[in-house]
């Protein structure tokens, strides 16, 4: 199993799969994609050890900010990628990296690459 984990938190299966794209043309094999859609998927996964994390704010089942707040303090890099707005942010979450959709596949690599020390 491999050392790098990152969990996707995405509703919308064609932008999961344009995350995972973007990571998977990064990192190849060398990672583990979690890939989830509920607020609830992302709680259980965020259980255990992760790497790093791209949030989407409203998913089913809710908002991620808890799931936010939680891999924040267990030191784990953290990007919302949203189509909300950074206020709409709580502001104890404010300094989470922010990519508003539509994104570019540049971003995505750019906060994985930095969040994992790869270049």
């Amino acid at each position: 199993m491999p050392d790098i984990r990152i969990l996707i938190v995405e509703d919308d299966p064609f932008i999961a799969m344009d995350i995972e794209y973007a990571v998977m043309e990064k990192l190849g094999d060398s990672a583990e994609l979690i890939v989830v859609e509920s607020v609830e998927e992302a709680r259980r996964a965020a259980a255990s050890p992760l790497s790093c994390a791209l949030l989407d704010i409203d998913v089913v089942g809710g908002k991620t900010f808890d799931v936010a707040a939680s891999l924040l303090d267990k030191g784990t890099p953290i990007a919302f990628v949203s189509g909300s707005t950074p206020s709409d942010v709580p502001l104890a979450l404010r300094a989470v990296r922010f990519l508003r959709k539509p994104f570019s596949t540049r971003e995505i690599v750019s906060f994985v690459s930095g969040a994992l020390k790869v270049h």
